[in-house]
């Protein structure tokens, strides 16, 4: 089973994608590891990534969709894969429907996990964390027992990351719906598109994923 996951950042993709990754099977694939990981091992095409980045440039569609092809050509992703991060546009899905379909491979699903963006902007706006033991927290859905004390280490040491502020996840949420939202369309039109709230809890927006896998599949 080969998936992808959309949303908008903070929809919660991440936690969903290795939830089912753990529960099928499945390898969950991050464009930036994998990208890493190419660059490490020295491969042919890590080592094109590599003397991009070292510039300052941004890899091309082509590298990225060439390291993902190797990547899923490896025996723990036989059993499938879900990718995180990738595609983020429409030339992008168009690139790595034709990479499947040259490695005899297919998607067979795409959920779009919608959120309300205030409520997200708050979601995300909010976190923070320990800044020694790295527990993490939340203004409003997962405060401190005792306020500005860590309830692990007891350290009164916090800190906020710079892009979860809100004025930074609003740029993020206008970049999202600018160059990835109209993947939504084109998944859709090829009938493999779901669109799940994503507004619940983890439990249940899990549970929503998997009705949605299986109404796919049937």
């Amino acid at each position: 089973m080969n998936l992808i996951l959309l949303g908008p950042p903070g929809a919660g993709k991440g936690t969903q994608a290795e939830g089912l990754a753990a529960k099928h099977d499945l390898v969950q694939l991050s464009t930036g590891a994998m990208l890493r990981a190419a660059v490490k091992a020295g491969t042919e095409v890590g080592l094109k990534a590599d003397a991009v980045m070292k510039k300052g440039g941004l890899v091309s569609d082509d590298i990225v969709v060439r390291i993902i092809k190797d990547r899923i050509a490896e025996p723990d992703c036989e059993n499938g894969f879900i990718l995180d991060g990738f595609p983020r546009t429409l030339p992008q899905a168009a690139a790595l429907e034709k990479m499947l379909r040259s490695a005899k491979r297919r998607l067979d699903a795409v959920i779009e996990l919608k959120v309300d963006d205030k409520v997200l902007v708050e979601r995300i706006s909010g976190r923070f964390s320990c800044s020694k033991c790295s527990a993490g927290y939340h203004d409003t859905f997962k405060p401190t027992k005792v306020r500005g004390v860590c309830d692990t280490c007891g350290s009164k040491d916090f800190t906020r990351r710079a892009d979860d502020k809100a004025e930074t996840v609003q740029a993020r949420l206008m970049a999202y719906y600018k160059e990835t939202s109209p993947l939504i369309g084109y998944y859709f039109a090829k009938g493999r598109l779901e669109t799940v709230d994503g507004m619940g809890s983890i439990e249940q927006v899990g549970a929503d994923i998997e009705a949605a896998i299986e109404n796919l599949a049937g």
